[in-house]
Parts: structure tokens; sequence; C-alpha cells
């Protein structure tokens, strides 16, 4: 179990670059040059993020993406939905069918009882926190 995919984890650092870029229009190939991930990768992030409206593109000579909501209105817990779906821990399958006992099973109750505290911290990281807290620190030098 991954609790962030690589899909995940590099669609944060492209936003925590955004986030701290001087320039508000950033070139995919400036992204790739600085954050060290492959093009075909970093262009399908960032393709989903603007068809989800976290980014803007901007096509011509200067073109790129930009940010289009704030840091702080974007939540680590949406960018999970988006590139790996609802957060669960467990889907209770056993091989392949769900669980005869999921609804009476007293460790669903205590999975489920985690899956909400986690799902409850995911919401409360935005970029703008994971900006200031360490963020800055990881970006030095990337921008």
């Amino acid at each position: 179990m991954k609790l962030i995919t690589r899909d995940t984890d590099y669609a944060v650092k492209a936003l925590l670059f955004f986030a701290k870029s001087k320039r508000k229009v950033v070139s995919v190939t400036d992204l790739v040059q600085a954050l060290r991930i492959p093009r075909p990768f970093l262009r399908k992030i960032l393709q989903v993020l603007n068809k989800r409206e976290v980014l803007k593109s901007r096509k011509g000579q200067g073109g790129g993406f930009e940010l289009s909501l704030p840091p702080q209105k974007i939540f680590l817990s949406f960018l999970i939905e988006i590139f790996q779906g609802p957060f669960q821990l467990n889907e209770c399958l056993f091989k392949k069918n769900i669980c005869p006992d999921r609804a009476t099973c007293p460790l669903r109750y205590k999975i489920n009882s985690i899956e909400r505290s986690v799902i409850s911290e995911l919401k409360s990281i935005t970029i703008q926190s994971l900006l200031n807290d360490g963020g800055k620190l990881w970006l030095k030098g990337k921008s």
C-alpha cells in the first residue's frame, strides 16, 4: 500500500515549484530541468491539473502553465483524489471478493477510524503549508 503514488508526488513537487517561482508562467522545459522529472510523466500530470483547474495553460511564445488557485487552496487530499481516487487503506477484499464480514468486522471498524484520522490530516495540508514547512529548503535553487 502506498499513501502517495509517483503521480501525486510529482504533482506536489511541480505545484511547490509554481508556488515558489517568481515567474507567473513556467514552461514545461524549465520544470523538467529543475525537478528532473521525466517529460512525458510531467506533461501528463500538468494536463490533468489543467483539466481539474488547478493550473492554467498558456499557449504560444512564453507559454507554459501557471497556478489557477492560490497555494493555500490546493489541498493534498484533493491531489490524492485526482491521481489515486478516494483514499482507502483497505478494501476488505478476500480473493477478489468483498469480505462477507465487512459490516461486523472489528478490524474494519478500527481501520475506518484510522482512515478518518488520516483523511482529516490530509485535508489540513496545502501546497502553501508544505512550502512553509520545508518546501522552501527542498526547492532552494530550483527556481
